[in-house]
């Protein structure tokens, strides 16, 4: 094998893009053997370079290497965050490089989901920022012969009058060597939003574009040492309780290059009764597994389908005992008493799969007695110490190398495909395993989004008006099962799922509220339930949107301004600083907004309809407002829906990277989309059902909308953008299908044979 991952003599699609992008030359031009490396920086610390925090280096030729532990996945999460350290530093933008991290202890929290990088890097990188721009100026000054107070910074500069000195010229010549604890970082003066340039600046570039288009950048599916072998799980029958009773492997010994099999023991209890084949390639490593005869006895889930699933979590909340409060107002069971009407519905949601371009793999070796996986990860605090469990040895003998991922979605924040490579390699003597999954295997393992349920009751007053409102929702609970550290506590003392209600705890006035989380155990029994883009806020705001609109239907209400009367920003929905400043009037800015974009009650052709969803997009505390118009046609003959238009407003704070801000809502609104009418699977035999494109059938291009987004102009903290999209866009959908055909949709996907049903029977009008 070449460097480049093909057979000699032959050329590979990455070696292809490297020789059409730079020539012949480019020929003798090897890819770095991992990610960290891709964006060569002559500022790494060592080269004579001035590191004045943990987060960046400034090196003597002048270029800023801006350290990130966050994962890239095709969102530009680096250089939105450069931008910040490099606009409080006053950096040229042009010498700026970013650097993606391995695994220390040093860098804290390294986590890449819940649309938190932004958020959680904003106060840190321009504290960090400040910190480099106050020291090179009191170094600068020196060299100037001036007083600090007496210079200005601008483009990689220290200016004093006529007279200026570089960044790099700085650390060249002065060797300053100030550094910052947290704590004095914490105290230093920052930028006012007036003088920002870099932040929300739309004319910059992204800074991974050329590698990611010219071939040279390096994903997981891309790292090869020297001497390693291939190996390919034969997947067992369930995801837990499987056990081999036998292997035969005559028929995989006739491939060649097939080396051996290994029987997996895994004391962290991840992958249990796995068998992996061996292989000297990856070709023969697939044939080899498909040969292999194994005999396994199942696990308890083998019979579990997606309808027990969702019949559990129904039998949940019938239960009045169970589950976790999370708001549990006085008043809310007298209210209901006491009731004029009442209002109860239950919205469900299919098994959805993450489906990432680039299928989960894993390097894994033993060297000079550290372990190292290379692979790219969204969550690798959350893996090592299961790495550790399963490996058993200490979690500082364990490094990972950060690659670029060719897709997450949520799906690698579960480093769970790291655990059969590594322990593959431990069998061999820390021989290096390259253990990557086909699509079918990946499709099998997956940490998919949980099937839901979930139901919305209401209390009205002879007047109509809300005196009390209940929301219940039962699901499979990714954070239970993979990290439990971070479950949150209830009003009632319990622990609960965060990531499993979020959205419910919505921010509109109903009086007495009472929010009830219940953890789906029958799922939990039976997958690995995982965090999928936007995760409890994809099946929460189609539950509540959906109930929203339902009311104000029953009530003859018109559904923007019934959004609006209780969205009031009063008591606990008022918001605090800096997270959720504006509280509620904020969502409410954003509905009429919405409403006047596209539109809202004017005359549309037959059969078409306007919906409107909002959410405050991932977590209560720390909010995205967002709201979104869906315009959609429905073929009465044959239940097909189309989406003609989709409408969003956003106010996500301060808006670091407009272009990446736009990117970001733009995939997650075509996700929500794809969720809505296209994609979903079904548990059955314990498994989801699909194992490829031919029946997993995600939004394709022809049927993508018109889409127009605006994002309201805003100073406050920013908050995120890679999920908020996803969450509005379903209900949306079901909301515009009723006022189009008046018909109501209450399970995600919308197929059409649904919506054939639902439009010959006519039973779509909420019981009140």
């Amino acid at each position: 094998m070449d460097k480049r991952g093909g057979a000699t003599g032959q050329m590979s699609r990455r070696g292809f893009l490297m020789i059409a992008a730079g020539g012949a030359g480019a020929l003798f031009g090897f890819p770095a053997a991992r990610a960290a490396e891709q964006f060569p920086a002559a500022g790494l610390p060592g080269n004579g370079a001035f590191e004045p925090t943990i987060w960046c280096a400034i090196a003597p030729d002048g270029t800023v290497t801006v350290n990130i532990i966050r994962a890239e996945m095709g969102q530009h999460i680096g250089s939105a965050l450069a931008r910040i350290i490099a606009d409080e530093m006053d950096a040229d933008w042009n010498r700026v490089r970013i650097n993606y991290v391995d695994s220390d202890p040093k860098w804290g929290l390294m986590v890449t989901g819940g649309s938190w990088s932004v958020w959680m890097t904003w106060d840190v990188f321009r504290q960090a920022g400040a910190a480099a721009r106050i020291a090179l100026t009191e170094a600068g000054a020196g060299l100037l012969g001036v007083a600090p107070g007496q210079c200005i910074t601008r483009d990689g500069m220290v200016v004093a009058g006529s007279r200026s000195i570089s960044y790099g010229d700085i650390v060249a010549r002065a060797h300053p060597s100030h550094s910052f604890t947290p704590d004095e970082m914490a105290k230093l003066p920052l930028k006012p939003a007036s003088e920002r340039r870099l932040v929300g600046n739309d004319t910059l570039k992204a800074l991974d574009i050329p590698p990611k288009t010219n071939g040279t950048a390096i994903y997981g599916i891309d790292a090869r040492v020297e001497g390693m072998v291939y190996a390919r799980p034969k997947m067992p029958p369930t995801r837990y309780g499987s056990r081999v009773r036998s292997v035969d492997d005559s028929a995989a010994r006739t491939v060649k290059g097939y080396q051996r099999y290994i029987e997996l023991d895994d004391p962290s209890g991840v992958v249990q009764g796995w068998v992996v084949a061996v292989a000297s390639t990856y070709t023969a490593a697939i044939r080899a597994a498909d040969l292999l005869k194994v005999d396994w006895a199942p696990g308890d889930a083998v019979h579990v389908s997606e309808q027990d699933v969702i019949d559990h979590g129904r039998a949940q909340i019938d239960r009045k005992d169970g589950g976790v409060m999370v708001f549990d107002d006085p008043g809310v069971d007298a209210a209901f008493a006491a009731a004029a009407t009442t209002f109860a519905q239950d919205y469900t949601c299919a098994s959805v799969l993450h489906y990432q371009l680039e299928p989960t793999n894993a390097l894994a070796f033993e060297k000079d007695g550290i372990f190292e996986i290379h692979a790219g990860n969204q969550w690798q605090s959350l893996i090592l110490p299961t790495l550790a469990k399963a490996l058993e040895r200490p979690e500082d003998k364990i490094v990972l190398r950060s690659y670029l991922l060719g897709g997450g979605f949520g799906r690698r924040l579960n480093g769970d495909y790291m655990i059969p490579a590594a322990l593959a390699s431990k069998a061999l003597g820390g021989k290096p395993v390259k253990l990557i999954l086909t699509r079918s295997d990946d499709m099998q393992f997956d940490s998919f989004r949980s099937p839901s349920i979930q139901r919305v009751r209401v209390a009205f007053d002879g007047k109509h008006a809300i005196t009390a409102m209940e929301y219940h929702a039962s699901a499979g609970w990714p954070t239970q099962v993979m990290a439990a550290a971070f479950m949150s506590k209830g009003v009632d003392g319990k622990k609960y799922d965060p990531f499993a209600i979020a959205g419910g705890d919505h921010w509109y006035e109903v009086g007495a509220f009472r929010v009830r989380a219940l953890s789906n155990d029958l799922a939990n029994r039976t997958f690995r339930p995982g965090w999928l883009r936007s995760v409890s806020p994809g099946w929460t705001s189609w539950g509540l949107e959906s109930g929203w609109d339902e009311i104000a239907h029953a009530q003859g209400r018109d559904a923007v301004q019934f959004r609006l009367d209780h969205l009031t920003g009063a008591g606990r929905n008022k918001g605090q600083a800096p997270d959720s400043t504006g509280g509620a009037l904020r969502q409410a800015a954003v509905v009429r907004r919405v409403a006047e974009k596209a539109g809202w009650g004017r005359a549309l052709p037959a059969d078409t309809g306007l919906g409107i969803a909002t959410t405050f997009g991932q977590e209560r505390g720390m909010p995205t407002w967002i709201a979104c118009c869906a315009q959609v046609h429905v073929d009465r003959a044959t239940g097909i829906v189309r989406c003609q238009k989709l409408t969003i407003v956003v106010d996500a704070g301060t808006i670091v990277d407009p272009d990446g801000a736009r990117a970001q809502t733009e995939g997650a609104a075509l996700w929500g989309l794809s969720m809505a009418l296209f994609e979903g699977s079904e548990i059955v035999n314990g498994l989801p059902r699909d194992r490829n494109l031919d029946t997993y059938t995600p939004l394709r291009i022809a049927d993508v909308p018109e889409m127009d987004i605006e994002f309201l102009p805003s100073t406050e903290k920013p908050t995120g953008l890679g999920e908020p999209g996803t969450t509005v866009v379903a209900p949306a959908i079901g909301n515009a299908i009723f006022n189009a055909v008046g018909v109501r949709m209450r399970h995600l996907p919308i197929r059409p044979a649904d919506v054939l049903h639902a439009l010959r029977s006519r039973n779509g009008t909420a019981s009140t």
